[in-house]
């Protein structure tokens, strides 16, 4: 009764800090720092103003309205989990019912400048990618399989393209080179997590990879992920997209991922190094893409 009494008392606390969790704005910056870089890699030159302005405002507020979505249908994995459990809907300080109705006034407002001020194709995108993340990968996929990150990447690693179809109004071989690397990437950034969390998984009871074959074998799976992510990135350079510059960034990112996948897969490796590992993949993708855009305006040709 005393736990009823306080999540009534807690539903009239909401605060514009607890509507901004909902959308996971750490997340939500990431996605719209990759979108943004593929709007400047689509032109030679720089990509009109307004479509990176609404394209920009478009997107961000797609994956808001998918993070707030997610929020409502993971509420009940979220009490159980030390790592969620503070969240606004667990602690009751914004109901089911207010956060569905946040995320719906996201998701309009995106498909309507989308679809208005920049062209249709990005809103329809957008609106797969939104459904991908909201409701396939977190009603079904995360819950039936332990691939579940690998095959719901796909939804997270849009945000290159809708931001090079933002400004082009098309879907180019470069922006899908984007897409892959995203995909790639996915995997060990999140099983990282995951092994650090593995018991947070297990007590919710939903299958990631070390809860359903343990931490030795997610392990082995990172490193042959990571090698997989560190050709994927070389592909812009042998295509012709980028430069030397961006060639050495990627090199040498690649060569500290590898180092933490490596140091990941020795049996004394100490047990902060899977947040560690989480944490550099999260730079690694901010940094591989910051050299994209860089070299994008500085080539440097061999």
């Amino acid at each position: 009764m005393a736990t009823a009494d306080h999540h009534v008392a807690a539903e009239g606390s909401a605060t514009w800090r607890d509507y901004l969790e909902l959308g996971k704005p750490k997340v939500v910056s990431l996605i719209v720092f990759t979108a943004v870089v593929g709007m400047f890699l689509a032109v030679p030159g720089l990509p009109p103003l307004a479509a990176v302005l609404f394209g920009t405002i478009g997107i961000g507020l797609a994956a808001s309205s998918a993070a707030a979505i997610n929020h409502v249908l993971d509420r009940r994995y979220d009490e159980r989990m030390a790592r969620t459990m503070n969240r606004p809907i667990p602690t009751g300080h914004v109901t089911s019912r207010q956060a569905l109705a946040y995320a719906a006034v996201l998701g309009v407002l995106a498909m309507l400048v989308l679809w208005i001020a920049v062209n249709p194709l990005t809103a329809v995108l957008t609106f797969a990618s939104l459904i991908g993340y909201a409701v396939v990968y977190t009603v079904w996929l995360k819950h039936v399989t332990p691939q579940n990150i690998v095959i719901g990447g796909a939804a997270g690693a849009a945000p290159p393209v809708l931001g090079w179809t933002a400004v082009t109004g098309t879907i180019d071989p470069h922006a899908l080179l984007l897409f892959l690397i995203i995909f790639v990437w996915t995997p060990p950034h999140f099983w990282a997590l995951a092994i650090a969390r593995r018991d947070d998984y297990a007590r919710a009871g939903i299958p990631m990879l070390p809860v359903a074959y343990g931490i030795d074998f997610t392990r082995l799976h990172i490193l042959l992920y990571t090698i997989l992510l560190v050709i994927a990135t070389l592909l812009p350079w042998l295509t012709g997209m980028s430069g030397l510059l961006y060639l050495a960034a990627a090199v040498a990112l690649g060569a500290v991922f590898m180092r933490h996948a490596i140091a990941l897969r020795r049996k004394d490796a100490p047990p902060q190094l899977p947040m560690k590992v989480f944490r550099y993949s999260i730079n690694y993708l901010m940094l591989l893409f910051a050299a994209l855009l860089i070299d994008h305006y500085l080539p440097i040709r061999a």
